[in-house]
């Protein structure tokens, strides 16, 4: 038995004091987040199904293209028949104006058949990690934002949220969520504090996805335009045309 004196502890006492910061302001220590290189570059491959488009990883494809040098790629696997399109050219055009090390990392997006996206940046050493919440974590983590224990815990149960409840859940299940972040964007700009998080992007794509974007409370309404003044959103919703 594990003795926990503090199992009491009231963690809304706890002043959310995080220091938050643009994403433009800081950057991820690459070589401890992907490993070392020595010369190749390393290349975030994920795997994903196109009957339904893991949208919230294109948003954060965009996103890193604002702060990183970054080679990006789609392709299509043998599994699928046929890949629409607008999912084909949903980097925008690749032009190969530079030679590789000249990259900070690769980012290169398999169209297959697979249940749920997987994700792997080293092919030999690593388990994929699977799920597009998983996922959209770890790309966040490239941005090198900071935030305590219960900041972090917030944007973890949001993420969960999003993808269990409103993207997977039944109608009743998806109408408590929206009441939740309905209030919770009463107190805040965005569902955790005054910054963009991965639980605003996860949140938004899975709205998007499961078509309950029209009805929705004023507050979710907008946020949700708020999100939508951000490039990286709007062309993932021009996507969706």
């Amino acid at each position: 038995m594990i003795q926990t004196p503090d199992a009491d502890f009231d963690v809304t006492n706890i002043i959310q004091a995080d220091e938050y910061s643009p994403l433009t302001a800081n950057a991820a220590d690459l070589d401890s987040m992907l490993g070392k290189g020595y010369g190749a570059l390393k290349d975030i491959v994920i795997n994903a199904n196109p009957s339904l488009p893991p949208l919230s990883l294109l948003v954060l494809h965009s996103l890193l293209c604002e702060h990183y040098k970054i080679l990006s790629a789609v392709h299509t696997h043998s599994s699928v028949k046929s890949v629409p399109e607008n999912l084909l050219k949903c980097f925008g055009e690749q032009t190969k104006k530079q030679s590789r090390h000249e990259y900070q990392f690769g980012f290169t997006l398999i169209w297959k058949d697979v249940p749920k996206p997987q994700m792997k940046f080293s092919i030999q050493t690593m388990c994929p990690i699977e799920g597009e919440g998983n996922i959209a974590r770890f790309l966040f983590s490239l941005f090198g934002q900071k935030y305590n224990a219960v900041t972090s815990t917030l944007i973890d149960s949001w993420v969960d949220t999003a993808i269990f409840q409103l993207k997977e859940g039944s109608s009743k299940e998806k109408a408590a969520v929206l009441r939740s972040m309905n209030a919770s964007l009463g107190k805040t700009p965005w569902l955790v504090g005054s910054e963009l998080t991965v639980a605003d992007i996860v949140a938004w794509c899975a709205l998007q996805q499961t078509g309950s974007s029209n009805a929705v409370p004023v507050n979710v309404h907008k946020w949700m335009k708020s999100c939508e003044n951000l490039a990286p959103f709007n062309s993932v919703l021009r996507l969706l045309k």
